[in-house]
């Protein structure tokens, strides 16, 4: 009999707890690097500015602003000046890494950004330290890194590194690795968003997927069509374009992608508020209607505020949102009101489609205005499944119903990001009954080649916002999306063991908390519960 991944999850956590590791064990690095070698010296760390402790030949201010924020992640505790001059044994210290990096641009990430780094840390002084990236983000990956190899000893007043030297070569596994966040279901005010934004470079996640309206409400302010937000839920609860301009900006800084989706024919009821001509009518509102050439213009003036009508290029970022990849949902299309609607049966009739034909018509032609924007779309399974392998080669297949599909998808030569909602192993994040190890079981190459496996990018927690709004939705997030990051980053070998990775989440967790993040406790058979009394954090 399979033992649930819900029962396995809690018993080894419950079984791991009397071992969990402290802050300082090299082991607790999350997500575990590609390779590292480690050795047995604690060295006191000399706390600085950012601009003190990490030095480059020349200054690269994207770099600077990140250096200062890592010097206050790094450094959080004001040192007593009685314990200034302490040292450990041996008086080893770390004060400062020296940086360098290949390429300086910063123009905002892609999937194909390098993000590899190598980490050198010396046990003696008689070596520079230093973090060496191809490029920018591989630089704060590696600060990222460096962050956990830091701690703070309570009864010295001394920030220390244990087990120098170190060599940490580092790339991930996946280049596109992702949390979704629903602002349809429940607005998220944007110092919400970006809190979450703020957390997700701890787990190394560089996308973050903004399913900005469905038919619950559409609080995406359209210059071109300014109506579409009277489908939000109130005034109050809308995104002005220098809002989302600025979630777009934070994100770049912290080496994270946002990619917008725009679910279409489906999902898509809220639009009829401001334009009801894009609906088949006012009693039966959705799929969008496939008849009304309006609609496809709306779509397309929707998309050029969003792409800028061209593929973004270094030092030439396009549109709202730069990022080449734009999604366009596809999902969960019941064509009823297309073969109900008078005036949509007679077009389907006189185009001599079916409705499934007219389905087909419109998600060719939405990813057509895409790709004509400069844009690859992403749309979910369904849209393959129906339709496999006429759908343009751009296509990037988002695979949520069964991982069985993906065999399918790469053969017919479609790159693909998964998440997968059924089962004990979903990365449904809002699926609470699935603990962080189910999560950690999900292969996202299953069942296929070596060589298929480089179709796939990597994949997404999707955090749907049916019963997340701002008071929860932290910890709905964390500490389960830890479990699909170091999945996506670490290699495959690594990922293996459950158990192994127990006291590293234990860690992590209570690194996110003393961060600032709300990370609910890893051994929770309900997902985002509260602790079920007291306890350290360490073994909660």
């Amino acid at each position: 009999m399979k033992v649930p991944a819900l029962i396995v999850g809690v018993l080894l956590l419950f079984t791991a707890v009397a071992s969990a590791t402290s802050p300082s064990n090299p082991s607790n690095l999350w997500p575990a690097p590609a390779s590292f070698a480690s050795g047995q010296t604690q060295l006191t760390v000399t706390p600085a500015a950012g601009a003190v402790f990490f030095t480059m030949e020349k200054a690269v201010p994207f770099l600077s602003a990140a250096f200062e924020r890592y010097a206050e992640i790094m450094f959080p505790h004001q040192v007593a000046a009685g314990f200034a001059s302490r040292r450990f044994s041996g008086g080893a210290a770390l004060v400062g890494v020296s940086v360098s990096v290949d390429d300086d641009d910063d123009s905002h990430p892609q999937v194909t950004t390098d993000e590899s780094y190598t980490l050198t840390i010396s046990d003696d002084g008689s070596k520079p330290s230093s973090l060496h990236a191809a490029t920018v983000y591989g630089v704060l990956r590696g600060l990222e890194t460096l962050s956990q190899l830091v701690s703070f000893d309570y009864d010295t007043e001394e920030y220390y590194l244990a087990n120098a030297p170190w060599t940490i070569k580092d790339s991930p596994r996946f280049p596109h690795r992702g949390l979704m966040i629903d602002t349809a279901r429940h607005w998220q005010p944007i110092p919400s968003i970006m809190a979450i934004v703020n957390s997700l470079p701890y787990a190394k996640i560089n996308v973050l997927h903004w399913h900005m309206v469905d038919d619950q409400s559409f609080p995406f302010r359209s210059n071109t069509y300014p109506k579409l937000t009277q489908g939000a839920y109130s005034a109050a609860e809308r995104y002005t374009q220098a809002d989302i301009a600025a979630v777009v900006e934070y994100a770049r800084l912290r080496g994270v992608r946002v990619i917008v989706e725009f679910d279409m024919p489906g999902h898509a009821s809220s639009w009829c508020a401001g334009y009801p001509e894009v609906c088949p009518s006012t009693t039966c509102k959705g799929p969008l209607n496939v008849a009304n050439n309006f609609t496809f213009d709306l779509i397309s003036g929707l998309l050029l505020e969003c792409t800028g009508g061209k593929t973004s290029q270094p030092q030439h970022p396009s549109g709202l949102f730069p990022d080449n990849f734009i999604h366009l949902g596809g999902d969960e299309v019941d064509t009823t009101c297309w073969t109900t609607t008078p005036s949509v049966a007679s077009w389907l009739a006189a185009n001599n489609f079916t409705a499934d034909q007219g389905y087909a018509y419109f998600v060719h032609r939405a990813a057509a205005i895409a790709i004509a924007q400069g844009r690859r779309p992403m749309q979910w399974d369904e849209v393959f499944a129906h339709f496999q392998g006429s759908l343009a080669k751009e296509t990037i297949v988002h695979i949520w119903r069964s991982k069985d599909i993906l065999s399918q998808v790469v053969q017919l030569g479609y790159q693909t990001v998964i998440n997968v909602d059924g089962g004990d192993d979903s990365w449904y994040l809002d699926n609470l009954g699935v603990t962080w190890s189910g999560a950690y079981g999900n292969e996202p190459c299953y069942n296929i080649t070596t060589e298929q496996c480089a179709l796939v990018l990597g994949g997404h927690g999707e955090m749907w916002g049916e019963t997340v709004d701002t008071s929860d939705i932290e910890q709905t997030v964390w500490p389960k999306l830890a479990a699909i990051a170091e999945r996506l980053w670490s290699p495959a070998a690594t990922t293996q063991d459950v158990a192994a990775a127990i006291p590293r989440i234990l860690n992590f967790r209570c690194l996110l908390n003393q961060r600032g993040v709300r990370a609910a406790p890893p051994s929770n058979p309900t997902a985002r519960s509260a602790p079920s009394g007291p306890g350290s954090c360490f073994s909660q």
